[in-house]
């Protein structure tokens, strides 16, 4: 559902990154970043939006201490950077690539509102993303507020499994291979990175699952 590469069967990358194509081609092109560049900082001027072609970019903010939040690690074919599209004239937020190939396409918040305005139906689908984003972001926060931290990695972790896991079929078991960190994990789960493996360790030791850097093994009889 996060994924807008190939939304209800349009390639919204072919919409939104015209510049092989006549109309704006001018002003559109690939951007390529390294690992640990930054797409935009906190207080930027908000006047794009952007398309991940490949590679990974984390999505945070610095907390009044300085502490880094993670808010979400977004892959090929997602959109960030969409509160231009409603009017935030300044970031809120960082963008920052976490790899050394991540190719981007920036599309001007012009662009975007003359497409959303040609197209009711792609103005729809941009509008429901955004909304869905906003679901789970609202969902994220009750969980924070609301959830001890074991519940709060064992609901990410099914979250997790919704969008990147797929069934082994020799065993049974979701698979999920992903591209958070630990220190990632324990970010978006509001917990600390030793805290995090502390309740990894636990749920392994009930059977629960198993880990390793790449993937989540949820087993089949897990409850």
């Amino acid at each position: 559902m996060g994924n807008l590469w190939f939304f209800e069967d349009v390639n919204l990358f072919k919409v939104l990154c015209p510049h092989k194509f006549k109309a704006y081609k001018s002003n559109h092109d690939f951007d390529a970043y390294k690992k640990k560049d930054y797409i935009y900082f906190e207080a930027d001027a908000a006047n794009k939006v952007y398309l991940i072609e490949k590679g990974k970019v984390k999505i945070g903010y610095y907390s009044e201490n300085g502490d880094e939040v993670v808010k979400a690690i977004l892959t090929r074919g997602e959109l960030f950077g969409e509160k231009a599209i409603l009017g935030e004239s300044v970031r809120d937020e960082f963008a920052q690539s976490l790899d050394n190939n991540t190719s981007i396409c920036p599309i001007g918040v012009q662009t975007m509102h003359d497409l959303m305005r040609d197209n009711q139906t792609f103005s729809f689908k941009i509008y429901k993303f955004i909304g869905f984003k906003f679901k789970k972001l609202e969902r994220r926060l009750q969980l924070l507020l609301f959830k001890d931290a074991k519940t709060r990695l064992v609901e990410f972790l099914n979250e997790l499994c919704t969008e990147y896991g797929y069934d082994c079929e020799q065993t049974g078991d979701h698979v999920i291979k992903h591209p958070y960190t630990q220190k990632d994990i324990a970010s978006l789960i509001g917990t600390s990175r030793p805290t995090l493996n502390i309740l990894l360790q636990e749920l392994k030791s009930e059977n629960y699952l198993d880990f390793n850097r790449k993937e989540i093994r949820i087993f089949k009889n897990a409850s």
